[in-house]
């Protein structure tokens, strides 16, 4: 009896401790949904936007006038204050504004440009503006120019020095011309001897040009990009190949050049021969 019953006993524990593990998984699930349900509406909290002393009736109009009265670019924090709502709640408003632009054709529109927006003309609308208004100085970018905001459109941040060893000869006059244009701008110096100037694109760059972000840039196939490296190259060697030969020109003149005081001299001798044969001629004849 006395071992019938602790086999009992025994059996009535482990089904004790098995519950109890089974209650704490159900616990330890529950907590982990309230987790998730806490984050997600903690989430919706913000993109939807509470507070505030502004209804969110208005918040689409008061992006519209901001940006129409600053003109240029406005960040997306500034955006944020003006609403008195979180950013991430700042760029849903900007960017349902921006829809809205587009599906109803407007005249305006609201560009991207990094993690800022601006207020602008549509391009398509350019002939319609200047029949009643001055057309706007144009910059017209050389090929010189434009192949040097390519580098450092790429390469930034780019110093002069850098730029220049890609193109294979001096950029300055390029490089002073587009920070004069406001394309780029001089983002910091290195930190190396002498402390040469870095050099990146602007805000301006990336509204002429019709992207939101350097990230945006065309990025080139490998295979073009290996093309015309080669081309590169045998161009390179090409200059090379002529530059040596202009220096074998110059060297070849400057051999005859030395050579020819002594062809000079070689003739000297047969004109005083020439001359003597005069002279002893001369005395023949008084002879």
């Amino acid at each position: 009896m006395g071992s019938l019953f602790e086999d009992d006993e025994e059996d009535f524990d482990l089904a004790a401790i098995e519950a109890r593990h089974a209650e704490m998984e159900v616990q330890e699930e529950l907590d982990k949904q309230e987790k998730q349900f806490e984050a997600a509406a903690q989430a919706k909290s913000e993109a939807v936007g509470t507070g505030g002393i502004y209804p969110a009736s208005d918040w689409e109009a008061i992006v519209e006038a901001v940006l129409f009265t600053m003109g240029n670019s406005v960040e997306l924090r500034q955006l944020a204050v003006a609403i008195d709502q979180s950013e991430a709640v700042a760029k849903r408003v900007v960017e349902n504004l921006q829809r809205r632009y587009q599906q109803e054709n407007r005249g305006m529109q609201i560009i991207t440009l990094e993690n800022a927006y601006q207020m602008s003309t549509q391009a398509k609308f350019y002939e319609n503006l200047i029949r009643v208004a001055s057309a706007p100085k144009k910059h017209v970018l050389t090929d010189v120019v434009l192949e040097t905001l390519s580098i450092i459109a790429y390469k930034q941040p780019v110093t002069k020095m850098e730029i220049s060893r890609i193109r294979g000869v001096s950029s300055d006059h390029a490089v002073n011309r587009l920070v004069e244009y406001g394309l780029i701008y001089e983002a910091g110096r290195m930190d190396a001897p002498g402390r040469p100037a870095l050099f990146a694109t602007t805000e301006e760059f990336l509204r002429r040009f019709g992207v939101g972000s350097t990230t945006d840039l065309p990025t080139m196939n490998p295979e073009l990009e290996e093309e015309i490296k080669q081309e590169v190259e045998e161009e390179l060697q090409m200059k090379l190949g002529e530059y040596n030969q202009g220096e074998a020109g110059d060297e070849a003149a400057a051999v005859d050049a030395d050579g020819k005081p002594e062809a000079e001299e070689g003739t000297e001798p047969e004109a005083e021969e020439g001359t003597e044969l005069t002279e002893e001629n001369h005395e023949d004849a008084k002879d």
